[in-house]
């Protein structure tokens, strides 16, 4: 294709107009509309018949991961990359088993995500690292029971903390900062921020003290 139509849905204005800066940028990509929302998306997607739908997953009305399985039964020649900050086990079985063509993380590079959507659009898959290995425990050893896996999880950690969460926790206890966390776990800087914020969020804590003393009081440090 010449020109590659996307369409946004994301409930952060912010988010939607740095990725349509990022992705008007370049050459042969358009995006043609935007949604706040999953109910929106699915609307929008109606309307525009776009190439690729790339969508985050918690937002208002109707989640990502619904209207990726809405779209993947209406709308077949749709193709969706979900954009989220969440890597956790349950979120990327629940959006493939919804139909979705990709699964990139927010903390990606700009490369990572260019590739991504070119993948998708062209008709292939996309996971980033993490995701990779989450896909090929669930699905080549044939264990696709998630809703297992969370049950489990909520009984041993309230919060539902990802592997890497957990990781991020132990490091900034050390009082290692996001560069140190990156060069230890491989990732990028940005990754590191992305789960230092989302992981901070998650245990609705402000600095450092509160995060550590959190963390003892439900046993995770």
């Amino acid at each position: 294709m010449d020109v590659i139509n996307v369409v946004l849905a994301d409930d952060h204005v912010l988010v939607r107009d740095g990725i349509k800066a990022l992705l008007e940028d370049q050459t042969g990509i358009v995006v043609i509309d935007e949604a706040s929302n999953g109910k929106e998306a699915l609307e929008v997607v109606a309307k525009n018949k776009p190439h690729v739908l790339i969508i985050d997953i918690r937002m208002p009305e109707m989640n990502g991961i619904e209207a990726v399985g809405e779209i993947n039964k209406l709308y077949t020649d749709v193709r969706t990359l979900v954009l989220s900050m969440h890597d956790s086990e349950e979120y990327v079985v629940k959006a493939i088993q919804a139909g979705a063509d990709g699964y990139l993380l927010k903390g990606a590079s700009k490369e990572e995500f260019l590739k991504a959507v070119h993948n998708v659009a062209a008709g292939g898959k996309y996971f980033t690292g993490d995701v990779s290995s989450i896909i090929m425990n669930n699905f080549v050893n044939g264990n696709t029971n998630a809703a297992v896996a969370t049950k489990k999880e909520v009984k041993e950690d309230p919060f539902k903390l990802t592997k890497r969460e957990k990781q991020i926790l132990n490091l900034v206890l050390q009082l290692k900062n996001n560069k140190d966390i990156a060069e230890e776990l491989k990732i990028s800087k940005r990754t590191a921020e992305v789960h230092r914020f989302n992981l901070m969020k998650k245990l609705d804590v402000k600095n450092l003290m509160e995060l550590n003393n959190k963390a003892k009081e439900f046993g995770l440090a």
